[in-house]
């Protein structure tokens, strides 16, 4: 008699096959088609594969480096989930989930200003898998401005004061608990990336901060797949969005998918050393004041610059600055 339960016990998990096409080898194996990888993530998100497949694709999509046709299908599978009321209005998507450690987060300030001026700014990000990095949610938390908890206190927070924070658990709790993986497998994985592409609240300009400079151009290109109206790219100091003024910058854009890009000068000739004083009073008595620090100045008005320059197309770059540098000489001092 055939033991049926055996069978089925030995049949192939759905899952198995996504595994099997990243994995097969350097001859067998191949990238995720957009709609394979949208069915892949789909099952991830909705918990019908093992934790141990989970491992082995990210791992594997790792080594490999991830397409700008997977990065497009996972983005897709999580917004499919993520029931963002379409009522929410927002003119910015800024993602933060990187972490800084070399400098303060300057461009938290950025988005204040940005904010101050009119500008509806959705930011989402995620913290804790990276040790000894300032995260995003920590000094908002410390700076007394409160995190969005889910999407009602989304738009109270952009209507009262255009600029809200969502933690990705409470946007997509298995996209959080995947990136958190990276404790459990010693590296950063693909959630990372595409994570920064979800635009959740459908803003027509997202922002994207990198560390690695190859994935300037994939995040470019995935933009405009996705069909974002505009997104600028930068290698943002610390992988955040934050243009370090002691660098060139390069920026890349997708302007209703046309690919495009563009070199913005250093501010400064030499590079300034590593911060001394990485505490939330130093960036609260900074902003309440006009404390000498050169570096922390130019660091806020360039990514407001380069924000501003992504909504407008049309603003020169000088434009852009000098509108920047008005925000922050005319911000609320009394905010924080």
């Amino acid at each position: 008699m055939t033991d049926t339960n055996i069978l089925q016990d030995n049949q192939e998990h759905p899952f198995a096959k996504f595994v099997r096409i990243l994995g097969k080898g350097k001859k067998g194996s191949r990238s995720l088609s957009e709609e394979e990888a949208f069915e892949a993530m789909s099952m991830i998100l909705k918990g019908e594969a093992e934790d141990l497949q989970i491992g082995a694709f990210l791992m594997l999509l790792r080594v490999k480096e991830e397409s700008k046709e997977e990065i497009c299908g996972f983005v897709k599978a999580a917004q499919s989930c993520n029931q963002a009321p379409e009522s929410i209005k927002t003119d910015l998507d800024w993602s933060s989930y990187a972490g800084k450690r070399r400098h303060l987060p300057w461009f938290l300030f950025s988005t204040f200003i940005l904010a101050q001026a009119g500008y509806r700014v959705f930011m989402h990000g995620a913290s804790g898998h990276t040790a000894n990095r300032l995260y995003t949610e920590n000094i908002l938390t410390a700076l007394n401005i409160p995190l969005a908890n889910n999407w009602d206190d989304a738009q109270t927070q952009l209507d009262d004061r255009n600029f809200a924070y969502m933690p990705l658990r409470n946007i997509n709790p298995k996209l959080a608990e995947m990136i958190n993986m990276r404790h459990i497998l010693g590296l950063r994985s693909p959630v990372h990336s595409f994570a920064r592409l979800l635009n959740p609240l459908k803003a027509p300009t997202v922002l994207q901060g990198i560390f690695h400079p190859p994935y300037s151009g994939l995040h470019q290109e995935s933009g405009a797949l996705l069909g974002y109206e505009t997104v600028g790219v930068i290698k943002g100091e610390g992988g955040e969005i934050e243009c370090n003024p002691d660098n060139i910058l390069n920026a890349k854009y997708s302007i209703k998918g046309e690919l495009s890009e563009e070199t913005w000068p250093a501010v400064f000739p030499r590079r300034h050393v590593k911060a001394e004083d990485m505490t939330v009073d130093y960036m609260r008595s900074f902003w309440k004041t006009d404390v000498d620090d050169e570096y922390a100045k130019a660091a806020i008005i360039s990514t407001a610059a380069f924000a501003l320059r992504s909504l407008d197309m049309s603003l020169s770059q000088g434009a852009a600055l000098k509108k920047a540098e008005t925000l922050w000489d005319n911000r609320d001092k009394t905010f924080l």
